[in-house]
This record gives C-alpha cells, sequence and structure tokens, in this order.
C-alpha cells in the first residue's frame, strides 16, 4: 500500500487521482473507500499541524466528488473578555479560540459554542512530512482493516471453515482463512493428529476475541459442537431442525456418542444420521481420522436414554437413585468387558452424555451386592429393634431400609404386610421411636462433651446427625459456623439443600451485626 501511495504521490497535490486511490486500497484491503479517505484526512491533518503549529485545531477534509484536499483551521466562538476573563489567563487553551467580538463580518453570525472555519493556503508537502503522512495512513488503514476482520469473524462464532495452514508454532498452527489468520492450538487436534505448512483442514471457530494485535481467532477440532457442525452438514434433517442433537460426548480422534431425537414419528432419526450403507457417518469419521461413532436414541426415560447409551452392550436391567442422580446397570457376565469399554472408555462417555453416574455391575455381582445389603438391613432390624429374623426379613422384604423409616411410618400401613398384626406395628413403631430417642440422647451427650456450643445444641434445623459431622470438621462455635460459607457447609452436610445452608448461615451470623 505505501508503494501505491508513493506512486501516485497523492500528498502532493495530485488530487484527481486521490479517488482512485482509495478506491484501489479499499478494495485490495476489503475496507470501504470512506475508511481509506478518512485515514488519509488524518494524516494530512497531521502534517498541516507539523507545518502550521501542533497546538492549533487543524483538520483536513476531501471532497468525495472532485478530490480535492482542503486544509482548515478551527477556532471556538466564545464570550467576551469582560464576561469571560478567564481565558487571559491560559494562552495554550486560548490558541483554538476566538472573542465573539472579534470575528470577521461575514463570520458575525456565528453563535458562542460554534465554531470559526478558516482555510489554510495548500501544503507543500517535505519529504519527512510524506512519509509521516503514508505512515499514519497506513497505520489508520490497518486498524480499519482489522475491526473489518473482527466483524466479518465475530458473527462466524459457531461454525466450521476451511484455511490452510500457515506455519506450525510450537506445535500450534497458525491457519490462513483468506481474510484473517486463526489459531488453532496443539490441545484443540485429535490425539496423534499432524498436520503441515500448506496442508488444508477444516476447524471450528470457538471464539473471537479483540485485542491490541487485532481480532483473535480461535479454531478447534476437539470441540464437542465440531461433531454436530459435521453432522449438520453431512444430514439435511439435522440442518433443518427436523432431527435434534441432545447431547454430545467425545474423546476426540478415539470415540464419541451423539444423542439423537425427533418428533416425527415416520422418521427413524438413527438411521438418517447414519445414511445409507453409512455413508453420512462415514464422512463425519473421514474427517475426523476415523474416530468411532455411536448414534444413540435419545430418550426422555433416563433408564432408557442410558441402555442406549451403553450400546452395543447388553443391559438385564437398571436400579436408579434419582436424588444423586446415580444409577446401577446390570449386565451379563461376559458383557461386562463390552459395557465398561477399553480403559472405562464406553461408561464414561455414556455417563457424560446423560450427565448421570453409572456404574456397571454383572448379575452375579448385583445379586451379591442385594444379598449383602439384605444381610446388613435385617442385622440393624433385630440388633436395634429387638425383633427374630423372621420380622426383620419382612422389614426388609417390604422396603424399609433405616428405622427411621419404620418410625414414620402408619400403624395401618406397617399392619397391612402379610403376618403383621395392629398389635405387633404398634409395638415395632414404639421401639423405633424409642431407639431413635435413645440414639438423640447419646449424641447430645457426645456433643456437650466435645464442648459444643448450646446455639448449635438448640439449633432449629441443624440435627445431632449432622452436627457430629460438624464436630469431625471442627465446628463446634457460633462463630465457627458463621465463618463459613453456604459451599463450605454443603460440602460437610451434603444432604443439605442450598436454601438451608443459606438460612443457617446467614442466622448465625446475625449477631455480628447486633454486636
Amino acid at each position: 500500500m505505501e508503494e501505491k501511495l508513493e506512486q501516485n504521490e497523492i500528498l502532493i497535490g495530485k488530487n484527481l487521482e486521490i479517488l482512485d486511490v482509495a478506491k484501489t486500497i479499499a478494495k485490495e484491503k476489503g475496507i470501504s473507500a470512506e475508511e481509506v479517505l478518512e485515514a488519509m484526512e488524518v494524516a494530512i491533518a497531521k502534517a498541516g499541524r507539523t507545518k502550521y503549529g501542533h497546538e492549533l485545531d487543524i483538520r483536513a477534509q476531501i471532497d468525495k466528488e472532485s478530490g480535492y484536499i482542503g486544509l482548515y483551521r478551527y477556532r471556538e466562538v466564545v464570550k467576551s473578555l469582560e464576561e469571560d476573563s478567564e481565558i487571559e489567563e491560559d494562552t495554550s487553551e486560548n490558541i483554538n479560540k476566538v472573542l465573539l467580538t472579534d470575528l470577521p463580518k461575514e463570520k458575525s453570525k456565528l453563535k458562542i459554542g460554534e465554531f470559526l472555519v478558516e482555510e489554510l493556503p495548500p501544503l507543500d508537502f517535505g519529504r519527512i512530512a510524506v512519509q509521516t503522512a503514508k505512515h499514519v495512513i497506513f497505520q489508520k488503514v490497518k486498524e480499519a482493516e482489522r475491526v473489518v476482520q473482527f466483524n466479518e469473524f465475530k458473527d462466524k462464532v459457531g461454525e466450521i471453515v476451511n484455511g490452510v495452514v500457515k506455519r506450525v508454532e510450537f506445535g500450534n498452527l497458525i491457519i490462513d482463512l483468506g481474510k484473517g489468520e486463526a489459531i488453532l492450538k496443539k490441545d484443540e487436534l485429535l490425539n496423534r493428529e499432524i498436520f503441515r505448512r500448506s496442508d488444508r483442514i477444516r476447524a471450528y471457530i470457538n471464539e473471537v476475541k479483540f485485542d491490541l494485535k487485532g481480532p483473535q481467532i480461535f479454531l478447534s477440532r476437539a470441540h464437542n459442537n465440531f461433531l454436530v457442525k459435521l453432522f449438520e452438514q453431512e444430514v439435511p434433517e439435522i440442518y433443518d431442525g427436523i432431527i435434534e442433537v441432545k447431547s454430545v460426548a467425545r474423546d476426540p480422534g478415539s470415540r464419541a456418542k451423539i444423542a439423537v431425537f425427533t418428533k416425527e414419528k415416520s422418521i427413524d432419526p438413527v438411521g438418517a444420521c447414519v445414511g445409507m450403507r453409512g455413508s453420512r457417518v462415514q464422512a463425519v469419521v473421514n474427517e475426523l481420522q476415523g474416530e468411532k461413532i455411536d448414534i444413540v436414541l435419545w430418550s426422555e426415560d433416563i433408564a432408557t436414554f442410558i441402555v442406549n447409551a451403553l450400546g452395543p452392550a447388553e443391559v438385564e436391567k437398571v436400579v436408579i437413585e434419582e436424588d444423586l442422580k446415580k444409577i446401577d446397570v446390570i449386565v451379563p457376565d461376559e458383557q461386562l468387558s463390552l459395557a465398561i469399554g477399553r480403559k472405562g472408555q464406553n461408561v464414561r462417555l455414556a455417563s457424560s452424555l446423560s450427565g448421570w453416574s453409572i456404574d456397571i455391575l454383572t448379575t452375579s455381582q448385583e445379586s451379591e451386592k442385594r444379598s449383602e445389603e439384605f444381610k446388613s438391613l435385617s442385622k440393624g432390624f433385630i440388633d436395634n429393634l429387638d425383633v427374630d429374623e423372621v420380622i426383620a426379613h419382612l422389614l426388609v422384604t417390604e422396603g424399609f431400609s433405616s428405622i427411621d423409616e419404620v418410625a414414620m411410618v402408619s400403624t395401618d400401613e406397617l399392619a397391612s404386610i402379610e403376618g403383621f398384626d395392629e398389635e405387633l406395628a404398634k409395638e415395632l413403631i414404639n421401639r423405633a421411636k424409642n431407639f431413635i430417642e435413645k440414639i438423640k440422647k447419646d449424641n447430645l451427650e457426645k456433643l456437650k462433651s466435645a464442648g459444643v456450643e448450646e446455639y448449635l445444641l438448640n439449633h432449629s434445623v441443624l440435627t445431632t446427625i449432622q452436627l457430629l459431622k460438624l464436630k469431625e470438621n471442627a465446628i463446634i462455635t457460633r462463630d465457627q459456623l458463621a465463618d463459613l460459607s453456604s459451599d463450605e457447609l454443603i460440602d460437610i452436610l451434603t444432604d443439605l439443600e442450598k436454601n438451608k445452608a443459606d438460612q443457617i448461615i446467614l442466622e448465625s451470623r446475625e449477631h455480628w451485626f447486633k454486636d
């Protein structure tokens, strides 16, 4: 660009050519001709201040029709000396001001706050001034070019772009996108993926930001959305929104799972993504250097969805713990390695895809686990309620897992168990309540002997079990409790809800504000 300015000598008076030069530069740089002309005006004004004085307010204007370059001095109209005596005190500020009384007759209609504009004689630029002006124009055009690049690519975040590897720096790739450069960091590449200079590449625009160096465009091939966008390009039903991608889990370059769903009963979403003879999914696999892709049918029923996600392994049954977002999956003994996958990959991706914690058990392991749980629960009822094995087994079989549950159940409900009557039900409930009360008293004694403050012992929300957990974490006074954040309290008392934690912490701090 600087060579073009020098060849045309646009700053030395060849005004007829300036518009053509501006258009040519604008076309080459992908910016508007107006931005180029504005850059020239700034440069010419700077050269003018170099000649007439840097403190003067000098502005240049280029006529967009004729190319005429005008150089003008601006002075603000201010009050008369009698009304504004401060003007005389600071001459450095006043040099760009003119008194209302000193205006020439032809400009006498100007009002206070407006500007007296006086055209200056055409400049005969010296070589240094020309070089300075060229440098200013170059910088301004470069800034405008960067803004155009940023505006163009910021709207493309989330899209796939094609480029050419320009160079490799410490494993990071610099990609030429035609109208700008992008960075593809080493950790955003697929495993064992190698690119060299001049290789063509496709990647996902993950982030675009603007800093002192201009627009910074960050690409990724490991991002989950890169996989989604590739499927959008290969599967028209996804692009049109007929098939929806619900979630994605990836080990980039190794294996991925993608959950799909459609409300259209006539469409098989999995089959549509696979394509005729696997053509659609194979095109994605080829782009991802052979990354294996499992296409999973999404379902609102979490058990069904997880069974689908663990494919191709067969599942016998699932046991859901909804409060903990945890699920036990029972598979035949010979299916265990397939369900878990190499280095746990299959179950890990299925867990990430569903957002649930998944434990894989074989049929024999599950049977053994249930048997141990049955024995443990039965023994607890035998020891703590002083009942025989038959009654304990019946309680466990009916789903009772703690003495608290026995204490809270109604007499009618307990009496409805086969082999129980109303008298036995009342006796069991009373024994359960007495046991809970005894445990509570024992715990209180432990807490008191440990020096736990009365404020905590009499707390309306915290239970004795929770107070014991706090004691184990050296929280025995009101101030120690008040020093905790809600999140820290929840880390200790994992069964505590966020709103309850907030309430407990705020109440424990009330005495601070009163003091």
